[in-house]
């Protein structure tokens, strides 16, 4: 997968936890950000995440790692 497809995930990842993360916690946050992908993401893009998260993952806040950890 290309940096900028990698890009483009995280960038995905990003908004979803801006979006739900208004007064809750990480933990909190893990979980919704989690079963939005779970529920909206093809396999392929959350095996390119969780590779990257697991390879780098450099680019991801505590909350997306948590959220990534429950795939």
């Amino acid at each position: 997968m290309s940096s900028s497809q990698i890009d483009n995930l995280i960038s995905m990842l990003n908004q979803i936890e801006t979006n739900n993360n208004y007064k809750k916690t990480d933990e909190e946050t893990a979980m919704i950000v989690a079963n939005h992908v779970k529920k909206f993401w093809a396999r392929s893009m959350k095996a390119n995440i969780t590779k990257y998260a697991d390879s780098d993952g450099a680019q991801l806040s505590p909350a997306i790692k948590l959220a990534l950890a429950q795939l």
